[in-house]
């Protein structure tokens, strides 16, 4: 399984911007799909974005859509999310995640079809 972890996190203020990171190691890192995730205190994990093994196809929550967007640099081994317009509702974990599969799009929301996960980054956006 391929090693995950993210940085990038920290205080924003509301409209602000923020990109988040993800390296990988480990792995055959061309091969895996990749996702966003985020828990919110006292939430459920929830799908936030996810981005097909070769770039081609992503997909994003409603919540995030438009303001959020996923991209994957393979000679880097790193996925990253750039955060516009941020919102207070935007404040959680957010957690990366990797599948070895050619699947995509709605497929990848649900996280268990992850296998591999990082520890997670904290994002708190003020108002």
């Amino acid at each position: 399984q391929v090693q995950l972890v993210e940085s990038g996190g920290g205080l924003v203020q509301a409209g602000g911007p923020l990109r988040l990171s993800c390296a990988a190691s480990g792995g055959a890192f061309s091969m895996y799909a990749l996702g966003w995730f985020r828990q919110a205190p006292g939430k459920k994990r929830e799908f936030v974005a996810t981005i097909s093994w070769n770039g081609g196809s992503t997909y994003y929550a409603d919540s995030v859509k438009g303001r959020f967007t996923i991209s994957r640099d393979n000679a880097k081994n790193t996925v990253y999310l750039q955060m516009n317009s941020l919102k207070p509702e935007d404040t959680a974990v957010y957690y990366c995640a990797a599948e070895p599969t050619y699947n995509s799009g709605t497929y990848l929301r649900d996280g268990i079809k992850f296998g591999s996960w990082g520890q997670g980054t904290q994002v708190t956006v003020s108002s």
